[in-house]
């Protein structure tokens, strides 16, 4: 498999998306808005990206499974499968803020091999693929080396219909307020996990993700120097569906501090 040839063609296919996506943002119509869940909506946006996004990779790889997010079946492949997201940030792109993404990984043999997250508004594209570093725009991208908590800046993400850990998130937000230079957040995990690999973010923690909002991001730290963990410091972020992305250098504050909450 030639790994940079492959990322060059996602590349291409994720502006493809990203221009329709952009293009229907312009005229909205928030009666198009669905309820999937208790404030978890979708629209026919969402819904047509990730057509075009497994009818396009499919053509790639033939016989790759996908895990995706809307109605598209999930399959499993024999070696490759790819893990999408066609709009991660779908409420922020009804309520017209401009931060929302397209995240792609390719999995082969369960291992991360090509990772891209295509902020679309502001055209950054940030990827990486096997034995790469990751690059924002083609300028290749590391993490961040700052190395104590209280001079970084992190991001999060709010639980929206999953609140029975809210008080235990709440107390923790509350610790790092005061221990760090500030807490962000975007709407868009993908977002959040890119913002980490190139060093704009010295770590992200959230609970209660799927594998296609972190997939893609995830890789891209990796890549870039970072860690990945799950809020026990494991590697089986996914499974147990909490994430810690960190610059590397700021892992045993920002872990201890999440136990602390989370593991009492």
């Amino acid at each position: 498999m030639n790994y940079e040839l492959l990322c060059t063609q996602v590349i291409a296919i994720s502006r493809m998306t990203g221009n329709f996506i952009r293009k229907e943002s312009m005229n909205f119509n928030a009666n198009a808005i669905e309820f999937k869940g208790l404030n978890d909506l979708v629209s026919y946006v969402d819904k047509t990206a990730e057509l075009q996004l497994v009818d396009n990779l499919s053509k790639l790889i033939p016989g790759a499974g996908f895990t995706t997010e809307e109605d598209t079946p999930n399959s499993v492949g024999k070696t490759y499968n790819w893990i999408i997201d066609p709009l991660d940030g779908t409420t922020n792109f009804i309520h017209g803020v401009p931060t929302y993404s397209i995240s792609i990984a390719l999995y082969e043999e369960d291992k991360p091999v090509l990772g891209i997250v295509y902020e679309i508004n502001r055209g950054e594209m940030f990827y990486t693929y096997k034995d790469a570093p990751a690059f924002l725009n083609n300028v290749e991208i590391r993490v961040s080396k700052r190395n104590r908590l209280a001079d970084s800046l992190l991001a999060t993400g709010f639980p929206y219909y999953q609140f029975d850990k809210q008080f235990q998130y709440m107390q923790l937000l509350s610790e790092l307020m005061q221990k760090t230079h500030g807490l962000r957040r975007i709407g868009s995990a993908a977002v959040d996990l890119a913002y980490v690999a190139c060093g704009r973010f010295d770590g992200f923690f959230e609970y209660n993700l799927n594998s296609y909002d972190v997939a893609g991001g995830a890789y891209l730290v990796q890549q870039a120097g970072g860690n990945i963990m799950n809020f026990s410091g494991g590697e089986e972020f996914i499974e147990q569906r909490e994430i810690l992305a960190t610059n590397g250098c700021v892992d045993e504050e920002l872990l201890e501090a999440i136990q602390r909450h989370f593991r009492a």
